[in-house]
């Protein structure tokens, strides 16, 4: 009782401290620079920004189903901001995430009232030791912590669908209803573009942020292996993993972006060989309008095939738009000379490869990073999952994926084979055209060569390029080597201003 009552008082404050001071403030798809603005000018609080995303899911998320659990701490934690801006205590306060909402995907734990599942009703009511590294971060940039985002259950380990999970439901894409989201991102994307939450944090695989990106007509950016922790995440690979924004606009990402980039000793490997990318100053300084002039960018063949004449039109009207701006074009540029069979092989020794480190990573995270847990290994969610196939779906979904992870026995021989064909494939294959050609990026439709990026552990940025006949948005994606970050962010900028492609939800049936 004494906690609701604290909770109802927090709410009280908050919505006097946002009376009055907000009626110039425009929260419709405001952006982080919006925000800080109507934070230093007086006409907005972290308060109320808080109130008005609270608002935006209720009346949303019946629909959308995109936030799977709101924090009951999130409003006193915006006032806190707010007391922090009107004291001028500490310099952070005027960073660029200081007092803003963000939504956190549910496999990023939080020491807090929140729960971290990755979806799935087997983790519900676990307690995890630390803050994710990323939230870690977050906190120390001031940033309000909304809640968490839904994801299909066990990033899409177990279940391949269109945004379903145990705890979630099924996730919805707010432009045509009834059309896929695409990935475990789904919920962070979909409630990016439908303005539940100023940023949200997703994480990928292999296309977990790209495609559901794509498909919702948000900016994401999968980063370089390692530029952000995956201390305190649910894992998949650490060969992998990687935690990254998607936001409205290409800024908001990179505001994101700098504030979760950087070392983490409980990631260490990857977070200190990842940190030399850093660039000193930030990413920001890349965000420019003409980013594109002199850029090398290269059009791989076989990915713009089979795409409706809709889509087709525009993506060649954005290539004319790279050019107009003074990016130099390549085009018919071959990755392999089998681009259908490298794919093929690629997926195969992935697959390989992942259900072995899927257990190893999987087993860890709930032996060490758990105080508390209903479940203890992989074979504990089987038979969790065994024991509640109702509520879990079993009989729609099954759980194939998971009992081969369990039948794995370490990084064998089969494991280690094809992981050095992952190597190769990525070195002859990517990584060579980019050094022969002196690219700069890869320009590709949607998530289509998320495999290629994911194997390498390069980074990629998808960015709204149009919507189909049906309203369906789709995106285009800069992908580069690891570190190119800077020059990536360039591109998008630049190609996002120049477009201005990205509209509002709509909707549709």
């Amino acid at each position: 009782m004494g906690w609701l009552r604290l909770q109802a008082v927090a709410a009280v404050l908050a919505l006097v401290a946002g009376a009055g001071c907000c009626r110039g403030f425009e929260f419709h798809e405001a952006t982080v620079d919006a925000i800080h603005l109507g934070f230093s000018n007086g006409s907005l609080t972290s308060a109320a920004l808080v109130q008005f995303y609270l608002d935006q899911i209720s009346r949303l998320n019946p629909l959308l189903r995109a936030v799977i659990e709101v924090n009951p701490d999130a409003l006193r934690q915006a006032a806190r901001a707010d007391a922090e801006r009107r004291s001028g205590h500490g310099h952070w306060t005027t960073g660029a995430l200081h007092g803003v909402p963000v939504l956190l995907k549910d496999n990023i734990a939080t020491r807090d009232a929140l729960n971290t599942t990755a979806g799935s009703l087997a983790l519900l009511g676990s307690v995890v030791r630390r803050d994710a590294g990323v939230v870690a971060r977050l906190r120390r940039a001031g940033a309000v912590v909304l809640g968490k985002a839904s994801l299909s259950e066990w990033a899409n380990f177990r279940v391949v669908d269109n945004g379903w999970s145990a705890r979630g439901g099924q996730v919805r894409n707010p432009y045509v209803l009834s059309a896929d989201p695409c990935g475990s991102s789904a919920g962070s994307g979909v409630a990016a573009a439908a303005d539940m939450a100023a940023v949200t944090l997703g994480t990928e695989t292999d296309g977990s942020i790209l495609c559901p990106s794509s498909w919702n007509s948000v900016v994401g950016i999968k980063p370089t292996l390692g530029l952000t922790s995956r201390a305190g995440v649910v894992p998949i690979t650490p060969r992998q993993d990687t935690v990254g924004p998607m936001c409205r606009t290409v800024s908001d990402a990179v505001h994101v972006l700098d504030a979760i980039v950087g070392y983490d000793a409980l990631d260490a490997a990857a977070t200190r060989a990842a940190s030399r990318y850093i660039p000193h100053g930030g990413y920001a300084q890349f965000l420019k309008k003409d980013g594109l002039k002199g850029k090398r960018i290269g059009v791989p063949n076989g990915f713009f095939a089979g795409y409706g004449e809709t889509q087709l039109r525009v993506y060649k009207q954005h290539l004319t738009t790279l050019r107009k701006h003074g990016a130099v074009v390549m085009k018919n540029l071959d990755v392999a000379t089998n681009l259908t069979a490298l794919l093929v092989d690629l997926g195969s020794d992935e697959w390989f490869a992942m259900q072995a480190e899927f257990k190893l990573s999987i087993n860890a995270y709930l032996k060490d990073d758990l105080l508390h847990s209903p479940v203890r290994s992989l074979a504990d969610i089987i038979a969790f999952n065994n024991a509640h196939p109702v509520e879990e779906r079993m009989k729609d979904f099954g759980q194939a994926n998971l009992i081969a992870a369990e039948n794995t026995n370490g990084i064998g021989s089969v494991e280690k084979a094809a992981i050095r064909r992952l190597k190769e494939l990525s070195a002859n294959g990517l990584e060579k055209l980019m050094k022969e050609k002196r690219l700069d990026a890869i320009v590709v439709p949607n998530n289509d060569a998320s495999g290629l990026l994911a194997v390498g552990g390069h980074p990629g940025i998808v960015v709204p390029a149009g919507y189909d006949e049906q309203g369906m948005p789709f995106g285009l994606c800069f992908g580069g080597m690891q570190g190119y970050e800077p020059r990536l962010i360039e591109m998008a900028y630049a190609f996002e201003q120049a477009t201005r492609a990205r509209r509002p939800p709509m909707f549709k049936p």
